[in-house]
């Protein structure tokens, strides 16, 4: 009798384990160490550094960091305050939209022209990645000798060909909008290879039937890109764009390295003012509520281009 049990409530949790695997709970179980491991890793830091902005906290202070719900938000309300946190916070912005649209623009033309090549193709490709093998900081590093006012390329180079005169160098790592220019430059030149390779894979994944028709009906090369293959890669290019959005708005070893957010924190974006906070002046809780702050506009930021990457998808 007792076997006969046990076998029966064998029989019932094979056929309850069936059960839930035909449900579909089996892709959840199979994630699920995953999952916990990200919440362990991810979860709990950001959970103490939500609690460290609500305090006051200092590092050279521990007895700072304990919490009053009456003055919680006292962070908060200082970097509403700051007029150098809106000034990076504009910075940083400016940086954003330009870094990221001129990036889109000139990667989509290079993968369109690289598409259409038919020789030295590999060769080509292979020199698209080059910036990629660059670490941000030794970018950050070369830019900053290429833009020096004394002995930089650039105004070197100005000079041979008679643009500049001895006495007129640019400082084009402290003037404004200058400073900006010259790390917008870089930081475009060291992400340009991710885009270009992103929408290059989207331009050789689209059907070659509707570019034949379109030929066949007479519709020329611009013709065919503006009505085929740029709605077509529109899945491709928001992909792109959070991806490199995401990366640049986290923009740190490049600013530190050119110009450290001056002068006068003229090229201050909001990841250089966090570090001076929170590095240099110790304020571990005002360092934590300005990352809060950068942190809840770049899930606005992404939940907007995963929307319209939902938009874009083609239901068959």
């Amino acid at each position: 009798m007792a076997s006969q049990a046990s076998d029966s409530v064998e029989v019932r949790t094979k056929s309850t384990l069936a059960r839930r695997i035909n449900a579909g709970n089996f892709p959840f179980l199979l994630i699920a160490p995953s999952i916990i491991i990200i919440l362990i890793i991810t979860g709990f830091p950001l959970l103490y550094s939500l609690y460290v902005s609500l305090t006051p906290y200092e590092l050279l202070k521990p007895n700072s960091l304990s919490f009053e719900f009456t003055t919680a938000f006292r962070n908060y309300l200082k970097l509403s305050q700051d007029d150098i946190f809106w000034r990076s916070l504009w910075n940083t912005i400016i940086f954003l939209a330009v870094t990221v649209n001129l990036s889109y623009i000139i990667s989509l033309a290079l993968s369109q022209l690289l598409a259409r090549v038919t020789v030295g193709t590999g060769i080509m490709r292979t020199m698209l990645m080059v910036p990629m093998m660059f670490a941000p900081i030794l970018v950050g590093f070369q830019f900053r000798w290429f833009f020096n006012a004394d002995v930089g390329l650039v105004n070197n180079f100005l000079l041979e060909i008679g643009l500049l005169q001895e006495q007129g160098q640019i400082a084009w790592l402290v003037d404004v909008p200058l400073g900006m220019i010259t790390i917008i430059t870089a930081s475009i030149w060291m992400n340009i290879p991710v885009m270009t390779i992103i929408l290059l894979a989207g331009t050789l994944s689209l059907p070659t039937e509707i570019f034949e028709a379109a030929e066949v009906d007479g519709s020329n090369a611009w013709q065919q890109f503006r009505h085929i293959s740029f709605p077509l890669l529109q899945p491709f290019s928001y992909i792109a764009l959070t991806i490199l959005s995401l990366d640049i708005s986290r923009a740190f070893d490049i600013v530190r390295m050119m110009t450290d957010g001056g002068p006068a924190h003229r090229t201050e974006v909001i990841w250089t003012y966090v570090t001076r906070l929170a590095i240099e002046d110790t304020k571990f809780g005002l360092g934590s509520a300005m990352s809060f702050v950068t942190v809840l506009l770049s899930v606005l930021f992404t939940l907007y281009f995963f929307r319209q990457l939902v938009r874009t998808r083609v239901v068959e």
